[in-house]
């Protein structure tokens, strides 16, 4: 099935609320839903130090595929005209398996935290690999429930944030709502002279940040509003710290969009540190595209 949504499920309820999204989402697409469910298993040591795995696999398989049929029959209650519904399960680790089978997918959707997490954490360690190594857009369901609003979208001029704009049009288009976009910037938005012993790059002129900011905004939506004339924009440059702003910015909106990285941070890193703050704060689903 080429060209579908794939959607993580482990009989959680955040992973059921998942498949429910994923099925909103195939359906604005015009495309099918693919319901994974991972097992593993163990393996047990035998006589002289070998080990056997064969008589643990029929029980969780057949349990996987226990949560495979709920999660199935989720989908087709969310959307009862969606087709194709298919579930599959697999042995192997989640990552592993989610990983790999996003090459063919559209969209990859998960719950923020399925079972097995530790209570502390505030999103699992699914959700976050995934948004790192997808090969496809990863939505990870959080914050609010049944959250309404604009789709809002991350912009800093990089080139990640370029394909989460032109992701975040697509979306608004699809739902039949309004886009928008957020350009924060404070004194630490400019460049210093590099090298080493070089000074801070603090800038003291708001005026010409608070400007620097609106082009940027202005030439990031520039392409989006042309191929999507009917999505109402607003632009929006905000002063004040990155994370706090969108997180602030995710409780009226329906979906936030971000790039996986941004501009900063080591470029080594998969995930930038505002997507990952995202990830664990927003109050709404939060939509990770990659170049």
């Amino acid at each position: 099935m080429a060209g579908h949504v794939l959607v993580g499920a482990d009989g959680s309820e955040s992973s059921l609320e998942a498949v429910a999204v994923a099925a909103h989402e195939a359906r604005r697409r015009g495309l099918g839903v693919r319901v994974v469910t991972t097992f593993n298993v163990p393996a047990h040591r035998i006589r002289h130090g070998t080990t056997s795995t064969d008589s643990a696999e029929p029980e969780l398989r057949a349990r996987a595929e226990e949560v495979v049929a709920e999660a199935v029959e989720q989908a087709r209650a969310a959307e009862p005209e969606l087709a194709p519904v298919e579930g599959e399960a697999v042995r192997g680790e989640a990552l592993t398996v989610l990983a790999g089978r996003s090459r063919d997918a559209t969209l990859v959707v998960v719950g923020s935290r399925g079972l097995g997490a530790f209570s502390g954490l505030l999103i699992g360690s699914v959700a976050v690999h995934l948004a790192a190594h997808a090969d496809c857009p990863v939505l990870v369901v959080r914050g609010r429930a049944h959250p309404e609003g604009p789709v809002a979208v991350a912009v800093d001029g990089s080139d990640a944030a370029k394909a989460a704009v032109e992701t975040a049009f697509e979306a608004a288009a699809q739902r039949e709502v309004g886009l928008l976009a957020v350009h924060v910037w404070n004194t630490w938005s400019g460049t210093g002279p590099a090298g080493p012993g070089g000074p801070a790059p603090l800038w003291f002129d708001t005026d010409k940040l608070r400007e620097d900011s609106e082009q940027t905004l202005t030439g990031a939506l520039a392409a989006g509003r042309d191929r999507h004339p009917d999505v109402e924009v607003e632009a929006r440059s905000v002063h004040g710290r990155v994370r706090q702003s969108l997180i602030e910015t995710s409780q009226d909106a329906g979906l936030l969009v971000v790039g996986a990285r941004g501009r900063g941070g080591f470029q080594g890193l998969l995930l930038g540190s505002v997507s990952q703050a995202l990830l664990h704060h927003a109050d709404c689903p939060v939509l990770v595209t990659r170049r």
